[in-house]
């Protein structure tokens, strides 16, 4: 469990899309190739320590003549940013996903000092 004592707390989120592979007939679609992506996400301001993050599927585009499977998670968070990560394997074909993502964590202060 993250505390905070006397901080600014930061909340800082947005809705992407991962990818869109059916017009093109990506790997996610066609079931071969690579089955992971990830997006580089970066914070509109940089937190002051790690922040948490949660992460959830917001569109879904799947082929319905397989079983669903996905793996989602937040991966290489940083105080600026983060990568989405979605995941597939076996015979499951994705044509698009799109996630949300929310940041909570300590923001800097104007009454902060940088004494050195």
């Amino acid at each position: 469990m993250k505390k905070y004592v006397g901080s600014l707390i930061g909340i800082d989120q947005g809705n992407d899309e991962v990818f869109s592979d059916f017009a093109s007939g990506g790997d996610m679609w066609t079931g071969h190739g690579s089955r992971e992506r990830r997006k580089k996400i970066k914070f509109s301001e940089p937190f002051r320590s790690i922040p948490s993050v949660q992460v959830a599927l917001s569109l879904w585009d799947m082929d319905q003549g397989a079983n669903v499977r996905a793996d989602i998670t937040a991966d290489k968070i940083t105080l600026t940013g983060f990568e989405l990560v979605f995941r597939t394997w076996s015979d499951t074909r994705v044509a698009r996903v799109r996630m949300n993502w929310m940041a909570i964590g300590e923001v800097a202060s104007e009454d902060d000092w940088d004494l050195y």
